[in-house]
């Protein structure tokens, strides 16, 4: 039974996996993204976002545990300075994104690229003043579609006022057409 152990094999014993899930790790942190199977992509995802979050808490103890996380001083520097600049500032979680590449050529095992996001953090107030425009645009072009039936309207009923003036013009039209059709006959 697997009691107290959490977490997915991987196809390894529990210190291959360890050691793997570290490499990773580190791997990511490193190159910003890399391109792995699906259930290890998953597997990493929490850890990463530990680490980055004790990386923005930048104490010594948090400094501790990521070294022990990652297995490397000079990366988690780097990491601690990058966020101390403000890299994750703005982001209250959600550190890696995972995208899906379809099944690898030799087993069919399904690939992904995890990658760090570094795009700002759409935050409620900001979504909520983007659906407030929308509100508002959707209200203009409401009352424009309104003006501008009301003007049709108008220009219509211009029309109307000048329309019998244009009907004695398309009177003689027929007129003219008759003679035509009387001269074709004549000649006939």
């Amino acid at each position: 039974m697997r009691h107290y152990k959490k977490g997915r094999k991987l196809g390894t014993d529990a210190s291959h996996t360890r050691a793997m899930k570290k490499s990773l790790v580190a791997a990511l942190l490193k190159n910003d993204r890399i391109k792995t199977i699906e259930s290890r992509a998953k597997e990493i995802r929490p850890d990463v976002d530990k680490v980055i979050t004790w990386a923005k808490r930048g104490d010594l103890h948090a400094r501790r545990l990521a070294i022990s996380a990652v297995g490397d001083k000079e990366l988690v520097r780097e990491l601690f300075e990058k966020v101390g600049q403000g890299m994750f500032v703005d982001r209250p979680g959600g550190y890696t994104r995972i995208m899906k590449l379809g099944p690898r050529k030799g087993d069919k095992a399904p690939m992904v690229i995890i990658e760090l996001v570094t795009e700002p953090c759409v935050t409620k107030a900001q979504k909520a003043e983007k659906a407030a425009k929308a509100v508002e645009k959707k209200k203009s072009d409401k009352v424009k579609t309104a003006r501008k039936k009301a003007d049709e309207t108008k220009a219509a009923a211009d029309d109307a006022a000048q329309a019998p003036a244009q009907v004695v013009e398309s009177e003689e039209a027929p007129v003219i057409e008759a003679e035509v059709v009387d001269q074709e006959k004549a000649s006939e």
